[in-house]
């Protein structure tokens, strides 16, 4: 496998550009007092837009993200960036983590340190991973797919490709969001490769679709009529991003307060954050993620992505069962919490965890707890 060195370097001119676009920000009007309830609160957009307009260090975060040990890797035709740091232990397991949309490698910042070097954090050094955070084809740094048909079972394939290329025969697999799906194919298609899988975003369904409910306990009922207030009310963005990426990627792609409204709004909607995302994260961790698609021009392509899946018939996976060994950590907030009867049916659960606090964005919100759940996971699986 082709692999180089990589940094990442921003030219001067997108930022001078960014910052010519973010002064002429031309933003829309809002009904008094509907805060997030017709999307993203028009307050919340220009506090953002404003800070990363004048207060906003992308060099700073250039050189905190480049401390990691990057490579672009020629992965199936595809130049695929990659987050790649070594464990300090006896035998450090080999682990892919995959991000989802609207998130990046930026995510796992606060997680790779503590499951690379436990024993820095106050961990075990038998627990070290060998961490491997690649940016998805069409996402951050990694290559634009050219032709259709992009999917996570695909991308699953190239993953396997890509740790056989980095001399890992065998390895463990997280993800969320985006992650699960391609971690669920990856144990579903690749188990000869795959050690156990955990997820921190589950995707199972009712075993009988007549009676729904059915094999949920009374406290997992609550999270099922959430997970049907999201599917009635907060779908929409899948539909627009699933049937007509190509139209909404021309104002994403132009106007970058509106690429970090579209993105802002999933944050806040999605995290544990009470109602004020910027009391969960903080901006400069925001606009760092919304970056790697500002910079990188990934709006279109990274989108693209629920198109690709959606035409495959693969949103979301379905009709096969994971053999390999599987996780689930289930966080308070998280979009979709399916009741662990109908998990059952489709994976080969061996941990279950439920946490008090966290969304959506678990490895930003809650990274304690999601290390210590990783960890506790692959322990059996050394």
């Amino acid at each position: 496998m082709q692999i180089e060195p990589f940094r990442i370097a921003v030219p001067d001119t997108v930022l001078t550009d960014l910052r010519e676009r973010l002064a002429r920000t031309r933003f829309p009007d809002e009904i008094p007092g509907s805060g997030w309830g017709y999307g993203a609160n028009l307050a919340a957009v220009r506090e953002l837009v404003s800070y990363w307009r004048d207060a906003y260090d992308w060099r700073k975060a250039e050189a905190a993200l480049n401390v990691f040990p990057q490579f672009k890797a020629k992965v199936g035709g595809l130049g695929i960036h990659l987050i790649h740091e070594k464990g300090v232990g006896p035998k450090p397991l080999p682990l892919v983590i995959t991000h989802g949309w609207p998130g990046s490698v930026t995510e796992f910042t606060k997680i790779i340190g503590p499951l690379t070097d436990p024993a820095r954090h106050g961990g075990d050094p038998a627990d070290a991973f060998d961490v491997v955070c690649p940016s998805m084809p069409g996402y951050g740094f990694s290559d634009h797919p050219t032709e259709p048909g992009m999917e996570p079972e695909r991308i699953a394939a190239l993953w396997v490709e890509l740790m056989r290329g980095l001399g890992y025969e065998r390895f463990g697999a997280q993800g969320g969001d985006w992650g699960a799906m391609v971690t669920t194919f990856l144990g579903y298609r690749h188990a000869a490769h795959v050690v156990g899988i955990h997820l921190n975003m589950v995707i199972a369904f009712p075993p009988n679709p007549d009676n729904p409910i059915e094999g949920a306990t009374e406290d997992e009922l609550p999270a099922l009529m959430e997970m049907g207030q999201f599917l009635k009310e907060g779908t929409g963005y899948q539909q627009i991003q699933g049937t007509k990426p190509q139209t909404l990627s021309y104002a994403l792609n132009d106007s970058p307060a509106g690429l970090a409204a579209w993105i802002l709004e999933k944050f806040h909607a999605w995290s544990d954050c009470d109602g004020d995302v910027f009391a969960r994260f903080s901006k400069d961790d925001l606009l760092t993620n919304i970056m790697f698609y500002w910079a990188t021009e990934t709006a279109n392509s990274s989108v693209r992505l629920y198109c690709e899946t959606m035409r495959a018939g693969k949103f979301p996976p379905s009709g096969f069962r994971v053999d390999v060994p599987t996780g689930c950590a289930l966080f308070a907030k998280e979009i979709v919490r399916p009741p662990r009867a109908w998990v059952e049916k489709m994976y080969n659960v061996k941990q279950w965890s439920r946490f008090p606090k966290g969304g959506h964005f678990a490895a930003m919100e809650e990274p304690a707890a999601l290390v210590e759940d990783i960890r506790s996971f692959f322990r059996p699986l050394r």
